[in-house]
């Protein structure tokens, strides 16, 4: 796997904006990350429509609010610890009660952030955003589906959440890939486990698939980019084919994709079920390898929870 492509999903989006900013008359604020978040690359290329509204991320939610209330389609840029966590109040009242079309891009989220340590790897981004009514809620796995998810978003007339990474991940998709809000992707067919992925997890999946495969195993791998609204019908439809579900995510598995996965199994198709993700912990500080394998959501451990689950 060491020859295939890495980009960041931060410089994805990045690279989004700066693409879409030609085609749609959108505008871009940031809490003064712009060169973390990527937003500088929009910057440079049409400065009279970004808006550097300093540590400031509550009044940068409002002022976005302020601006899509004028009919205007505005992205809000910070790192997901306080895009989703010192805003919350801010989004919730003022962005997603009225329905406004902001769309919140947070970057350097999950334990990949690495040496930043556990202050900044947000953990429960997903939940916290996944709980708001009218949000949609997006976490791409490659540069490839945040182009596309980016661009899904302006024309998506609501909030949107998107959660991007600072660490390079494989590139999973190339460019005939279809992203569409709502909709799971299958990755890989098989019959006997499933493994339904979520952000950079997809890739790890996907490496678990094939080492379940050197097993015996016919793993089915899924890509739930959008994990609100949820596709119910791609996950009912795993659980009635195969023996049991492994979900993978690099966040918290308390209100993530393995909760969301699991509220739809219990009322419309029980199945066994594992989940893999960050056990109710705090993050640390180290390499992204490292903290994956630390907290047991590398490859490895996808393939030990799909033996166990099988057992």
């Amino acid at each position: 796997m060491a020859d295939i492509k890495k980009v960041a999903t931060r410089e994805s989006y990045g690279n989004a904006l700066k693409e879409c900013g030609a085609k749609y008359d959108i505008l871009v604020l940031d809490a003064d990350l712009s060169k973390s978040t990527k937003t500088d690359v929009f910057k440079k290329a049409y400065p009279e429509r970004f808006i550097n509204c300093g540590i400031a991320e509550a009044n940068m939610m409002c002022t976005a609010a302020g601006l899509a209330s004028c009919g205007r389609t505005v992205f809000a840029s910070s790192f997901a610890m306080f895009a989703a966590g010192r805003a919350f109040e801010q989004i919730r009242n003022s962005i997603c009660y009225p329905n406004l079309p902001v769309k919140i891009v947070a970057s350097h989220a999950g334990i990949t952030v690495g040496e930043d340590g556990a202050t900044h790897q947000c953990l429960e981004d997903l939940a916290i955003m996944r709980s708001l009514p009218n949000m949609v809620v997006i976490n791409p796995a490659d540069d490839t589906e945040t182009k596309k998810a980016v661009e899904a978003a302006i024309n998506y007339n609501g909030p949107v959440y998107i959660r991007v990474g600072r660490a390079a991940v494989p590139v999973v998709f190339d460019e005939s890939y279809n992203f569409e809000i709502g909709k799971g992707v299958t990755v890989k067919d098989g019959n006997d486990i499933t493994l339904i992925g979520t952000g950079i997890m997809v890739n790890e999946a996907m490496v678990a698939a094939e080492k379940l495969a050197e097993k015996g195993i016919s793993a089915r791998v899924i890509n739930i980019a959008t994990l609100k609204p949820i596709d119910k019908d791609i996950i009912i439809k795993a659980a009635k084919e195969t023996k049991g579900i492994v979900t993978c995510e690099e966040h918290n598995i308390n209100g993530g994709l393995g909760s969301a996965v699991a509220e739809v199994l219990c009322e419309n198709a029980p199945a066994k079920m594992a989940r893999i993700g960050t056990k109710d912990v705090f993050g640390a500080s180290g390499k992204p390898a490292e903290l994956m394998d630390a907290y047991e959501i590398s490859a490895d451990h996808i393939v030990k929870a799909a033996e166990e689950l099988l057992k």
